[in-house]
């Protein structure tokens, strides 16, 4: 076998020869795979969407409609015994190096494949050639790497193959759910890993993608660049895709007189960036200001208890810290202005999460949450509730 294939490069061109391929790879799985066939956040082109489709077959082996039934399984099982691949169940490790393993035995289950894989591919390809013959497609890869790179080609070949078992099994679905930081205090532990990481594509911001599932975009902050989304916008810019669904922009802008449809509907679609200003705005001014330092915890302390209160399981972790729900307990009885702003919060948490946005008798609560918290003569908890009528989603 000759050293070098058809292209002699140099020791870089080979490493970046394998970062380009890979690259591709993590685009094809985050913009088809992801955003495309598992959350229809975005149409593609015929066109671009075989494209992806054929080079996963060629590179991963994976199948369209496993990989979505996997996926849409997590996130509806997500952090339970259930969930295909929480490192909250089956320990940051396993999913780190093992990940794949998890995915394969999920994928083989015919009952999640029934019910969560609805909507994959079905035609003439998929069924004699991708779905079937699966292993066929990374051994022409061998071949193709070998004849195009030589014997540099193997090393070129293994990081290809290893990819994204790795950073999409296992750096994803592990340290996504384990380490990081959150802008959203979703029920599950997702967590958003960097603020830019190019080798996955975007889906180092899980915390937002498990906020707003269904958003093409996964950036959520000024400071977040998603390249995914940037080669998604480059594709509708050619007429290649069209993007159906991003998650909600808000301001403060709007000019009220008080709470109306538009408040109501841009409360329930940003509920979890509500929630985050009520306990930045109303929560945290009240724990500093009346807890924080006469029950001797630290400013980092009160910065976790205040989280744990405005997350959307909330009880469910405060079962698990008994340390904290006994300080919490008893914060509540000493401290009536806590007590109160801490069952508005429940009180808001219960409406925005249980309706749509369109109903009128819920816009009428909102209307008298808003009114009470008004009168409740706390001034943090009545300049939220001011500020809300203002509250609106921008377009996208």
């Amino acid at each position: 076998m000759p050293i070098y294939g058809v292209w002699n490069l140099s020791f870089w061109e080979y490493v970046g020869a394998a970062l380009l391929l890979t690259h591709i790879t993590i685009a094809s799985v985050t913009i088809f795979l992801h955003r495309h066939q598992a959350h229809r956040a975005l149409t593609l082109h015929p066109a671009v969407s075989h494209f992806f489709r054929f080079w996963l077959w060629l590179t991963t082996g994976m199948i369209t409609r496993e990989w979505i039934a996997v996926h849409r399984k997590h996130h509806a099982r997500c952090e339970t015994a259930e969930d295909p691949h929480s490192p909250q169940i089956y320990g940051i490790w396993r999913l780190v190096f093992g990940g794949t393993w998890l995915y394969r035995d999920e994928a083989a289950k015919k009952d999640t494949l029934d019910t969560y894989g609805r909507g994959a591919p079905n035609d003439w390809v998929e069924r004699n050639v991708y779905t079937p013959h699966n292993v066929l497609g990374i051994l022409i890869l061998l071949a193709l790497d070998l004849v195009l790179f030589g014997l540099p080609g193997i090393l070129i070949y293994i990081a290809q193959v290893l990819w994204i078992p790795f950073w999409a099994a296992g750096i994803i679905n592990g340290v996504g759910h384990y380490l990081g930081y959150r802008n959203f205090e979703t029920e599950d532990a997702s967590r958003n890993i960097v603020p830019i990481g190019i080798l996955i594509g975007g889906e180092e911001f899980h915390n937002n993608h498990h906020a707003y599932g269904s958003s093409a975009n996964l950036a959520n902050k000024w400071w977040e660049l998603d390249i995914g989304w940037v080669y998604i916008c480059a594709l509708e810019a050619l007429g290649l895709a069209r993007v159906k669904k991003v998650s909600p922009r808000v301001s403060f802008s709007r000019a009220s007189s008080g709470i109306d449809g538009d408040t109501l509907r841009a409360v329930v679609l940003n509920r979890f960036h509500v929630l985050k200003l009520y306990g930045r705005r109303v929560l945290a001014p009240v724990l500093h200001g009346e807890t924080g330092d006469r029950a001797g915890f630290t400013h980092r302390q009160v910065a976790r208890i205040r989280r744990l209160m405005i997350r959307e399981d909330s009880d469910a972790q405060l079962r698990a810290d008994p340390h904290t729900r006994q300080w919490l307990e008893t914060a509540l009885e000493r401290n009536p202005k806590l007590r109160t702003v801490y069952q508005f919060m429940q009180q808001l948490r219960t409406l925005s999460g249980q309706t749509t946005g369109k109903n009128e008798g819920d816009l009428k609560r909102l209307q008298a949450w808003c009114a009470d918290a008004e009168a409740s003569g706390i001034r943090a908890l009545r300049e939220f509730a001011v500020q809300l009528q203002a509250y609106t989603t921008q377009p996208a």
